[in-house]
């Protein structure tokens, strides 16, 4: 338990990251008055452009595209009310296997040590007791996302005021029952959307949360990135079946330095109340 103001910081690769696996947790916790902040590490340039030219086109401007994710970057933290966007400003470093990862002043390009103490700043700024971040594969293997990872563990691994740090995760189970769902409708899961690897051991979970009360700002925020998520399989899902899917956030717990939890939480700030 602490009397310090509760702090939820969320470490996110990319504009448009923070809404699709934390959206619901960044809503819920500023609705119950928790300060909520966002660190996205790059600047997104690599994405698709708002004219559909893609990074792979002879058309694609970089810059236009970090532009215009900022702006759409903005409008998703206005839906989930987050109280303070930090940007690092690394550049975008494309996915694996792109020349762009070898590219100086690339996000994975930059030493961990350096990443990290930037973070650090922030975290002793905020003096969040939660920090949520990916897993050490980036969640499905993004260099961006992995290295968001590897600035985290450093970062945290001196800040008083962290007491746990969580990766997200989608439970083998909750796959399992959404493609059941969707096999049952007619409906074929798109396996660049939703690959089976994606998925955690059920055991590995530590705390699932319930974000249904703020699902639709979830939505809204995933469609405030339209420039990436316009074609997006989800959000052209009935409002009902997108709220079945993802009225829940699950998440490996890393480490909790409060007492041992007895079985799965349900609430990042358990017994810190």
């Amino acid at each position: 338990m602490t009397n310090a103001p509760l702090c939820l910081m969320a470490v996110h690769a990319h504009p448009d990251d923070e809404a699709a696996m934390t959206g619901g947790i960044l809503a819920k916790y500023a609705a119950e008055g928790i300060t909520t902040v966002l660190v996205v590490c790059t600047d997104g340039a690599l994405g698709d452009q708002v004219t559909g030219a893609t990074p792979t086109d002879e058309h694609h401007e970089p810059d236009a595209v970090a532009q215009h994710r900022h702006q759409e970057l903005l409008a998703s933290c206005k839906v989930l009310s987050i109280s303070h966007l930090e940007t690092l400003g690394y550049s975008d470093s494309g996915m694996e296997g792109w020349p762009q990862n070898n590219a100086e002043g690339s996000f994975w390009q930059t030493p961990v040590d350096q990443g990290a103490a930037r973070l650090a700043e922030l975290i002793e700024r905020y003096q969040p007791q939660v920090v949520v971040t990916y897993d050490e594969n980036g969640f499905y293997g993004h260099p961006d996302h992995i290295q968001a990872n590897r600035i985290t563990q450093v970062a945290v691994r001196e800040a008083e005021s962290v007491k746990k740090l969580f990766y997200t995760a989608i439970p083998k189970s909750a796959l399992a029952k959404f493609q059941q769902a969707l096999q049952e409708e007619g409906n074929d899961t798109p396996e660049e959307e939703l690959p089976i690897e994606f998925g955690t051991d059920d055991d590995l979970i530590g705390a699932v949360i319930d974000v249904s009360e703020v699902v639709a700002k979830k939505r809204a925020s995933l469609a405030a990135h339209g420039s990436q998520t316009d074609s997006s399989f989800f959000l052209a899902m009935p409002e009902e079946r997108f709220a079945q899917a993802f009225s829940n956030e699950a998440f490996v717990t890393v480490f909790d330095h409060t007492d041992t939890p007895d079985g799965i939480d349900d609430d990042l700030f358990a017994r810190l109340r």
